[in-house]
């Protein structure tokens, strides 16, 4: 896994480098695993931690550098989204009755029961879209001028810019390899991790590919880490699907899950305690 973060710091690098900043690659190493350290108890701190690693040590402004990483995880999600089909495509008849039961019912049933709740939220969001577009309209010279307001827009511009580098990101090809060899590196971890136990040591790859998507959904859930949610979904999986019996199917997950977790635990402290370092080196280094 941790040849995922490497080429998840790299490909990172492309985007920020959009920007006509430059970046060192082992900095926004260690600020990746600093990020992903901050969400094992943080759910989605991690994203900003990282940002304000890297803009402190290589000066880059954060507000452009966290939309890099929106535009990153954009890009992720529609990288899942892409998965999944292929995966739905692939194995229709296998999935379907699976998919029935545990995600299309559960999720018809909470959306007749709050439907009036999220229609009369989308209609109040709507309206107050529209008016804060008319007066932004009928005050946008004084706003302008204001140095709070003029400040603010400077931020949104530069987040703005951060998120658009996915689109003017100068080689495109080398950003999508790196984005086919990171989900590569998660398929071949699922894959490898099915011979550590004997139930799960006789599925084939093509189900390490729909672990992969299933099991990525756990991650997106707001959970610290992710942790019980991408153990409860890759475990409902495998005795789902592939009939794997239910301990050794909660056994494999948390082994999938606490492999990475005890990981990034060691190399984000690390990374962190190695960061401090090169801060007090810097610091005496300007002194003399």
């Amino acid at each position: 896994m941790v040849v995922s973060h490497v080429i998840r710091a790299l490909r990172w690098n492309l985007l920020i480098g959009t920007l006509n900043y430059k970046t060192k690659t082992i900095t926004t190493f260690y600020a990746v695993m600093i990020g992903y350290f901050v969400n094992l108890a943080v759910p989605r701190l991690g994203e900003v931690s990282r940002c304000g690693v890297l803009a402190k040590h290589d000066k880059v402004p954060v507000n452009s550098i966290f939309g890099t990483v929106i535009a990153e995880r954009v890009f992720d999600v529609f990288t899942l989204f892409v998965i999944i089909l292929i995966t739905i495509f692939s194995q229709l008849d296998f999935l379907s009755d699976f998919i029935q039961k545990n995600v299309l019912t559960p999720a018809e049933q909470k959306f007749s029961g709050n439907s009036i709740l999220i229609i009369s939220c989308a209609i109040l969001f709507f309206i107050l879209a529209l008016v804060a577009l008319y007066l932004y309209r009928i005050f946008k010279r004084k706003v302008v001028e204001h140095t709070l307001a003029y400040k603010i827009k400077n931020i949104i511009e530069g987040f703005f810019a951060g998120i658009k580098t996915i689109k003017h990101v100068e080689n495109k090809k080398l950003f999508l390899l790196y984005s086919f060899l990171l989900w590569f590196v998660y398929y071949l971890t699922i894959y490898f991790a099915f011979f550590a136990m004997q139930a799960t040591s006789g599925l084939e790859p093509v189900d390490a590919l729909t672990v992969l998507a299933i099991g990525s959904i756990g991650i997106l859930i707001p959970t610290p880490g992710g942790i019980g949610a991408y153990q409860y979904i890759v475990g409902l999986t495998l005795t789902g699907v592939f009939a794997v019996a239910k301990i050794p199917a909660s056994s494999f997950a948390n082994i999938l899950y606490f492999s990475q977790w005890f990981m990034i635990i060691i190399i984000g402290g690390t990374s962190w305690f190695l960061l401090i370092l090169s801060e007090k080196r810097n610091l005496k280094n300007e002194t003399k």
